[in-house]
């Protein structure tokens, strides 16, 4: 066994001793990581925030963190990895041709989305790329679908200090609830300018091959082009889309 370096870098130290660990189990929470470790619960969040953000990891919609992309084992040649943003992109494409409008991909991490990757309108008044962005879960589209997931004792300790008034239409855990009880009787969430004045989004889960969300995809559109009533219409595309990278994905 190799020595361990005279003045090992503790930060780095503490993602590759996760890494490792997440190889070995497969699945890690918050406080897998925090007692592996011997850390506070947050440093270990940082560590696994960093990774997700890296594509070492990915979260589901329960919190659950597993190898991402970035550790898929070495495939023959002419095989892609199950990497989710390579498996989505080509549908993603497909939507954005679909319905002319900007479509996004996003993960949650912790009570935030992360948006991963997205193909932007192509038309002169479009909504920009969020890629890279990290935005309220519950001020969005992809963010609610994948919060409707969640037992509710997770949704609770997702929000210890209640949500955050900032969103037009949510000030309160019980208006999010029944925002989520709205998201699961239709298939999937809208967001009516909660996250930016002047955007309005429609949102669904992307699951893997055991039916888990570990993901969401969603259409993206100023609100000035469409007004409220008119969502719908962009649900149907959008379902068929993640239809067809769940499908991928469990291929």
């Amino acid at each position: 066994m190799q020595n361990q370096p005279t003045y090992p870098l503790k930060a780095v130290e503490n993602a590759l001793v996760t890494l490792k660990f997440l190889q070995e189990r497969g699945d890690v929470r918050v406080a897998d990581v925090a007692d592996h470790l011997g850390v506070a619960r947050s440093t270990a969040h940082r560590v696994l925030a960093m990774l997700v953000f890296h594509g070492f990891a990915v979260q589901d919609a329960r919190r659950v963190y597993r190898p991402g992309p970035a550790l898929s084992p070495l495939r023959p040649a002419g095989v892609a990895p199950p990497d989710l943003a390579t498996a989505a992109h080509p549908y993603l494409r497909e939507l954005n041709l679909q319905v002319g409008e900007t479509v996004h991909l996003m993960v949650l991490q912790g009570n935030g989305v992360r948006f991963v990757d997205g193909v932007e309108g192509p038309q002169a008044l479009h909504v920009g790329s969020r890629i890279g962005m990290l935005l309220p879960a519950h001020a969005t589209s992809g963010g609610k679908a994948l919060l409707a997931e969640l037992p509710d004792e997770e949704l609770r300790s997702l929000y210890p200090r209640g949500v955050s008034s900032g969103a037009a239409a949510i000030g309160d855990l019980a208006a999010l609830r029944r925002e989520l009880d709205g998201v699961r009787r239709r298939g999937y969430a809208v967001n009516s300018e909660e996250s930016e004045r002047g955007v309005r989004a429609v949102g669904a889960c992307v699951r893997d091959g055991a039916g888990r969300a570990i993901a969401a995809a969603a259409v993206a559109v100023p609100s000035v082009r469409w007004p409220k009533r008119r969502l719908s219409e962009l649900a149907v595309p959008l379902m068929s889309a993640v239809a067809g990278i769940s499908a991928a994905l469990a291929a």
